[in-house]
């Protein structure tokens, strides 16, 4: 960076990126901050499965289904009044989730939390490279992306305590005073914005499209651990769910300001990559939700006790995320994503065969260190071969990718092991396991056959802090 460019800039951009950090570091341990608490938010407001696995799903379904519209509505009002918006409904939002004595109240707060996050999370990284130049740019967005593997080991530990200590309403009241804090502190310190230039309509219709037809097949995979996976209702369900994402692409094609270029999605760089994320995504989720219900309701753990075996988890995530960022130059995305994919099917085989808290533990570990690797492929294969204006809408299509894996490995881990969640058998996990190497090991298959074997990384790739996990 120039010394000219240094004197203009903002003389609060690290504090303002730190506050930015807390507040996005928020957004992502909702998702391993609760599942921790789940067993027990289920037992004490009597939730069914499905309201179960609707606590996680509402939130990131929400999130990801609306993420390009807020994005969108950054660059239309400016992106400080939306990352105040969004701070506001999702600190709103955590109080009345909190507060809630029953799964409406509950999972409409949830939905109320990932609107606030879809305005929240794009907003705010706009501003980071607003805020930033050059090499000071690319430190920042060092310290951004580093806030998911952080995010991912914070979670685990921090939703332990809070359950077993104070109770899982705290894992949303925590939100609170944070949100307030940060809200204030960011209506001071950012600069004033300029009124944006006139800029073509929000797709909103686009947004409801995706977003509801998501919801739908979310809904046939979370009704099939029920009512079974080849009954007239889940075929429905999935139909309409395949009319919706077609009204999806032809609106995005006819509008006049679409959302997203689908025919980003045609390439072969961006569609490896939002495949990978959205495996690697529903391959976590399947981690936290199977390793979370099988210690504390099959083995009777207390939530503490099954955050600190999570960390293990947390950890592997995090160096295989690093291992992979390090090497991937050299050794290639196509290498490193099957060798992340069968990494991940290693582990989740091994309590597939043998279900005990230590193959458990061992295992989860050992898949969490090839979803990491697949984090950091998925987003280089993507973000890495376009062009520079093409960067923030490819890097917004992997990040909605991220999550709707979450929703889907949610609802279909939920499904498979709904016999072990509701009764008392250990059947379920294990059958989940199973499910889970299967699609590992076919995804690798995938992978081999689609990933580029080499990839052009652009300079200070941006990694999205949820794509690295």
């Amino acid at each position: 960076m120039t010394s000219q460019a240094s004197a203009s800039a903002h003389p609060l951009r690290w504090r303002i990126l730190g506050l930015l950090g807390v507040a996005q570091l928020m957004l992502i341990l909702d998702v391993t901050v609760v599942a921790i608490a789940l067993p027990h938010i289920g037992t004490d407001l009597e939730l069914s499965r499905q309201a179960v696995t609707w606590t996680v799903s509402a939130y990131t379904l929400t999130f990801g289904g609306l993420m390009l519209l807020g994005g969108r509505t950054a660059d239309l009002i400016g992106a400080k009044r939306v990352v105040l918006a969004g701070l506001l409904i999702f600190t709103a939002a955590s109080l009345v989730t909190g507060l809630a004595g029953s799964s409406g109240v509950l999972l409409g707060g949830r939905v109320a939390q990932g609107l606030g996050a879809a305005l929240l999370s794009p907003a705010a990284l706009s501003l980071v490279v607003g805020l930033f130049d050059g090499d000071e740019r690319n430190r920042a967005l060092g310290v951004w992306s580093a806030l998911g593997g952080g995010g991912a080991a914070l979670g685990v530990l921090l939703g332990g305590a809070l359950t077993a200590g104070p109770g899982w309403p705290w894992v949303f009241y925590v939100n609170v005073p944070i949100g307030l804090a940060i809200t204030a502190a960011l209506a001071r310190m950012l600069p004033r914005q300029l009124a944006a230039a006139p800029r073509p309509r929000l797709d909103v219709l686009g947004a409801l499209l995706v977003t509801a037809s998501s919801g739908a097949l979310i809904y046939a995979f979370v009704r099939a651990g029920d009512d079974g996976w080849l009954t007239a209702a889940t075929g429905w369900l999935v139909l309409l769910a395949a009319v919706g994402y077609a009204a999806f692409v032809l609106r995005q094609k006819t509008a006049r300001s679409p959302m997203m270029d689908v025919s980003l999605l045609l390439r072969r760089p961006v569609a490896t990559g939002t495949f990978l994320i959205l495996m690697a995504t529903a391959l976590m989720i399947a981690v936290f939700f199977l390793g979370t219900f099988y210690f504390q309701h099959g083995e009777d753990y207390g939530a503490l006790r099954t955050g600190l075996l999570f960390l293990p988890v947390a950890v592997a995530t995090m160096a295989g995320a690093d291992l992979t960022g390090r090497t991937i130059a050299r050794a290639g995305p196509r290498r490193l994503a099957v060798a992340g994919l069968l990494t991940a099917a290693a582990g989740m085989a091994l309590p597939a065969l043998s279900l005990h808290p230590v193959t458990v533990v061992v295992g989860t570990a050992v898949a969490g260190a090839g979803t990491g690797a697949m984090f950091v492929v998925a987003s280089a294969t993507a973000l890495g071969q376009v062009a520079p204006h093409e960067a923030g809408i490819a890097s917004g299509i992997v990040s909605t990718f991220h999550e709707f894996g979450a929703s889907i490995g949610a609802a279909v881990i939920s499904s498979v092991a709904a016999v072990s969640l509701t009764g008392d058998t250990l059947d379920g996990f294990t059958d989940g396991f199973v499910l889970a190497a299967v699609a590992a090991a076919v995804a690798a298959l995938a992978a081999a056959a689609l990933t580029p074997p080499r990839g052009r990384a652009a300079p200070g790739l941006d990694l999205d802090p949820q794509v690295k996990g």
